[in-house]
């Protein structure tokens, strides 16, 4: 089976292609189940999610994270379907292997890195 590009498009005039991603809406802050893991590939690997969100928190931390802020919705495509997130943040590995991040102005970045990196690192632990 094969897998399905991932795309990002922001505004303004914002758009990425992706390797894989987490999406972070504000609610996770909250409820982490609302964080969403994509890949691009067929057979994705909930290890390299673990490894996105802690390195994406520790550049943050380190003010070494790459990322824009945007106004507007989100925009995930991955084929047919697209997802916008109106709220919140998208951490993404680009297809040259770096790690961004797309934040929506009125977010915390920091709250919502530290509840993906949360996140992932109970689903790898505990297997869920």
């Amino acid at each position: 089976m094969a897998g399905h590009p991932l795309h990002l498009r922001w505004t303004p005039d914002g758009t990425a292609a992706c390797d894989c991603l987490l999406i972070i809406p504000e609610r996770a802050l909250e409820e982490h189940g609302y964080i969403k893991a994509l890949h691009g590939s067929a057979t994705p690997n909930k290890h390299e999610f673990q490894a996105l969100a802690q390195t994406g928190y520790y550049q943050y931390q380190d003010d070494e994270l790459d990322y824009c802020e945007t106004a507007g919705p989100i925009e995930v495509v991955r084929g047919m379907e697209q997802e916008a997130l109106e709220d919140g943040m998208v951490l993404f590995r680009d297809t040259c292997g770096s790690i961004k991040a797309v934040v929506h102005r009125s977010a915390r970045p920091k709250k919502l890195l530290e509840a993906a990196h949360r996140f992932c690192t109970r689903w790898v632990r505990l297997d869920i």
